[in-house]
């Protein structure tokens, strides 16, 4: 094959039949660090970043990266050393953002069950914004910053009850949906936010979903938003700053959600036309910087032909790929060394004994028994959901930076996965 870009990949090329990321061959990188293992490239999340930038250009712009998409230490240096905040969701990844070297004022807080443990970690260390998800966490939050002599920065998240079409489970705007305060108990919300003592209001919060591939749900969510911060600025309640969230999708499978910039432009026209240009934004995106950053490389281990199905058997999993299993997901799945010839349709599936443990189906593939497989599009929700079920280890991930190669995580052996544990003597 020629030198031959994979769609929604632009770092990711066949280079004399070989598949490469950057400068490096994929099949060296499992070579050296077996399989399966999860590589990133660099330049993929800084250029997925860069077109943020370009939309945000001569804004005052705050971009938190989302970090539960992947929450690799080596991944958060890269975002942190660009500028960016981050979106949190548990003192877990506070601590991960802190160990990466970003910094608490840059920090965003979200999540609807935040204990007070979790809470006093965050006041002491200075954290941006709260985002608040109920009137029940504000009286909270306020009786922990009292009890510190202190006040949180909140912003309350606004459920605006807007469709993002996407799977139900990554659904969050809805009004069947755990997340946010309602938009028609808002008002009132932001009022006993403001008159409580140990709170001091910041922000607007708004988060639709996941995996959105168009803007119409993004520009109806800005007008109920900028149609509430009218109202809660009537009432007496200063809003400082704007927060719309993230969620904007990535090229799985032939989807085409806008560029960043491009989404930007419409998302700012419509801020401009109604007055609020002039503000303070926050976005938390987390799949559209690193999902087409990354792959999962994976050995095929055996091929099982069948009456009804032929299957694909590699060595990556439910646990090392969940989205599939949890989502019935889309990942492109590629050899990373094309063999000549006619191809088979096949199941592709892990060793974990589960029914679900399917990686793809349905797929046309000429491959045999010790091939190595890519998995595109594995950057973000894969390592980062990723578990030790049937006690096996999580996988190794690689950053590539051009030519170079690094480990940033080891892969975990069977003593890493219960080394917490005891016997009962």
């Amino acid at each position: 094959m020629n030198a031959n870009t994979l769609p929604g990949q632009p770092h990711i090329a066949y280079q004399a039949n070989t598949l490469c990321m950057e400068s490096v061959k994929l099949a060296d990188v499992a070579a050296q660090f077996g399989t399966p293992v999860f590589a990133y490239s660099k330049a993929a999340m800084l250029s997925a970043l860069a077109a943020y930038q370009r939309g945000f250009a001569g804004r005052q712009v705050q971009i938190c990266y989302a970090m539960k998409a992947n929450s690799n230490l080596a991944v958060l240096q890269v975002f942190a050393n660009a500028g960016c905040g981050f979106d949190i969701v548990s003192g877990g990844e506070l601590a991960r953002v802190l160990a990466a070297g970003g910094t608490p004022e840059k920090i965003i807080f979200s999540g609807v069950g935040k204990t007070r443990a979790e809470m006093k970690q965050a006041l002491e260390l200075g954290i941006g914004c709260f985002n608040v998800e109920s009137e029940a966490e504000l009286e909270v939050l306020n009786d922990v910053a009292m009890s510190l002599g202190k006040k949180a920065p909140v912003s309350l998240r606004v459920n605006p009850n807007v469709d993002p079409k996407t799977h139900p489970y990554i659904s969050t705007g809805l009004k069947g949906n755990k997340f946010g305060v309602a938009h028609e108990n808002a008002v009132q919300t932001y009022l006993r936010a403001a008159a409580l003592p140990g709170l001091a209001v910041v922000g607007i919060d708004c988060h639709i979903g996941s995996q959105i591939t168009e803007a119409t749900p993004y520009l109806d969510a800005m007008d109920r938003i900028l149609d509430l911060v009218a109202d809660i600025e009537t009432a007496g309640v200063p809003i400082h700053h704007i927060d719309f969230g993230g969620g904007l999708g990535i090229d799985y499978n032939g989807d085409t959600p806008p560029a960043a910039d491009t989404l930007w432009q419409q998302l700012l026209a419509k801020l401009d036309a109604r007055g609020y240009g002039h503000r303070q934004l926050m976005i938390e995106p987390g799949r559209s910087l690193v999902g087409n950053a990354g792959v999962c490389l994976t050995d095929v281990l055996f091929m099982k032909p069948g009456e009804q199905k032929n299957f694909c058997i590699i060595d990556a999993a439910m646990n090392d790929l969940p989205r599939p299993a949890m989502y019935q997901a889309f990942h492109q799945i590629v050899p990373v060394s094309p063999r000549a010839g006619a191809s088979t349709l096949l199941d592709v599936v892990g060793p974990v004994c589960e029914s679900g443990d399917w990686i793809g189906r349905d797929r046309q593939l000429n491959v045999q028994a010790g091939d190595t497989l890519a998995v595109l599009s594995a950057g973000a929700y894969c390592m980062s959901m990723s578990s030790n079920y049937n006690t096996r280890g999580r996988a190794a991930e690689v950053l590539i930076d051009g030519q170079q190669v690094h480990l940033i995580r080891n892969r975990e052996t069977a003593h890493d996965t219960f080394q917490g544990e005891h016997l009962v003597t």
